[in-house]
């Protein structure tokens, strides 16, 4: 056994182990096999390490000085420090509650004080609160007992009315909008959720969660097909793909490719973000030119955010106007790749690249117009920018790097994508990475993890239509719930206008349309 910076090194004889194993079968170990077994165990260990990291912070990948000791804060400093939360969440957090407004019982504004009998009471801006969460189920059901009474002489039945308001669906668009919720937006599966039904007395079998989500896809695709137009016309997009599975996917005989993806498409346009989800043979980039195809002639050039991947900008004409812009934090992710072997050099990227992050948060913080960002990078980043540069480019023609080193391929990597690396210090907007999209890939990827697959094509456009309508609310800050029940209830509206009934607007168009005139 060897030990090297740190590290374990161990000759391995294969047929010693295989012995050490086979004499543990028959009877207990040694002690000098056990420890022999113990050195092994812990140097493979060591050695897949990296592979168990969950985080990619420079301090997590790079090990930390020492902390230098300072003397004590003064206690005026201590006085002046905010306290720490209590990590509860106040009444005002609970947007969806239900409220109920009590008045006192025997006090009214502006009567006599009973403490003092001088002044009078007054109304304050803030009442006290109290939140009261109970528990339900996900789907609950009510059901209606109508009487029936029969004559006994000519045997005429007569049953009482149905209440007012019951409608003849047997499941309203509360129990679509909650199905669709659970499957699509937060990956319960059909089957989970039928055997959680049942158990409380609702039986709701997996086809027909599916028959009730189908029928409501159809009556709000009007939606989705808006989001896409409007996502056309946005300022900037992201995209990117994952892998999916979709069973009973028919393919041309000419196709020769085998992969299944979902595209997920962000779209930024002025005081919205649309987050799309396409799943099918189509890379993100195809995805994103069927998208583009709606775009209004005339509009400025798109910033297109992606990483280096071909799939990413697959089918793109020359005639669109963009401005290509590549992931910084996959930039990044090569030197984390190689941070072990390498802590100095790449403790020196990380942190030049961690300053810019910075910079970007304090724009975001000040609320910096796209233009004073820009500025405000090219002072701050553009230095740091250049100087990275200037230092990779040195490791490479000075030989301090071997090329085919991990290390080299980083710089490499790096350097080869340079310019839409760093396109934010040359255009108003430009964004750093491309987090965004990720994110919005992780619906897709809880969905294929939970239910595993797609059974038809079908199938799949439905997912993708919820997942769209819910992650535009998230992003939106919207109502996903509430959303999709509206666009139910309101779907002749939405079939005549329905850019009056995206997430960020729809609010203001039942407000007018409970208005007497609009009525």
């Amino acid at each position: 056994m060897k030990t090297t910076s740190g590290r374990v090194s161990i000759d391995v004889d294969l047929e010693e182990v295989d012995q050490i194993i086979d004499n543990g079968m028959r009877a207990p170990l040694s002690p000098t096999d056990g420890e022999k077994l113990k050195t092994l165990v812990h140097a493979l260990a060591e050695r897949v390490r990296p592979r168990w990291r969950t985080s990619e912070k420079t301090r997590t990948v790079l090990p930390q000085p020492p902390e230098v000791k300072t003397a004590p804060e003064a206690p005026s400093s201590e006085r002046d420090r905010e306290p720490p939360g209590h990590g509860r969440n106040g009444a005002a957090q609970f947007t969806g509650a239900h409220r109920v407004a009590i008045r006192h019982k025997t006090l009214h504004p502006g009567d006599p004080c009973p403490a003092c009998g001088e002044g009078k009471v007054y109304r304050q801006k803030q009442p006290k609160t109290l939140v009261r969460v109970v528990g339900r189920p996900p789907l609950e059901a009510t059901r209606y007992e109508m009487e029936r009474l029969r004559c006994n002489g000519c045997g005429e039945v007569f049953t009482a009315e149905e209440p007012p308001g019951v409608g003849p669906e047997k499941y309203e668009a509360t129990a679509a909008a909650m199905i669709a919720q659970l499957r699509y937006g937060s990956g319960m599966p059909f089957q989970r959720l039928q055997r959680l039904e049942a158990s409380l007395g609702i039986p709701l079998p997996a086809a027909t969660q599916w028959g009730v989500a189908e029928i409501a896809a159809q009556r709000i695709w009007p939606a989705y097909d808006e989001m896409i137009r409007q996502a056309a016309q946005g300022q900037t997009v992201h995209n990117d793909d994952t892998g999916m599975r979709i069973l009973r996917l028919a393919r041309e005989p000419s196709d020769q490719r085998t992969g299944i993806f979902t595209s997920g498409i962000v779209s930024l346009g002025a005081g919205w973000k649309i987050a799309l989800y396409f799943s099918g043979i189509k890379h993100a980039g195809e995805n994103l030119v069927e998208v583009l195809k709606r775009r209004a002639p005339g509009l400025g050039p798109l910033i297109h955010m992606c990483d280096a991947l071909s799939w990413n900008t697959a089918g793109f004409s020359t005639g669109l106007q963009r401005l290509l812009a590549h992931c910084m934090s996959h930039g990044r992710r090569q030197f984390v790749e190689v941070a072990e072997n390498f802590p100095e050099e790449c403790r020196y990227v990380l942190e030049t690249l961690g300053s810019v992050w910075h910079h970007d948060a304090l724009a975001r913080q000040q609320n910096l117009t796209p233009e004073e960002r820009l500025g405000f990078h090219q002072e701050n980043s553009g230095p740091l920018m250049k100087a990275l540069k200037e230092w990779m480019e040195k490791q490479l023609a000075e030989h301090k790097t071997e090329p085919n080193s991990g290390l080299g391929k980083a710089i490499g990597y790096m350097l080869r994508h340079w310019e839409p690396l760093t396109l934010f210090l040359r255009i108003p907007g430009a964004p750093l990475d491309n987090n965004i999209v990720e994110r919005a890939l992780k619906k897709a990827i809880l969905h294929r993890k939970n239910s595993l697959f797609y059974k038809t094509m079908n199938g799949a456009r439905v997912g993708d239509l919820f997942m769209s309508l819910i992650h535009t609310c998230e992003l939106n800050h919207a109502n996903p719930f509430d959303y999709l029940t509206e666009l139910q209830r309101h779907a002749e509206a939405l079939k005549q206008k329905p850019s009056e009934w995206m997430p960020w607007n729809y609010r203001d168009t039942l407000a007018r349309l409970a208005t007497p005139t609009a009525a």
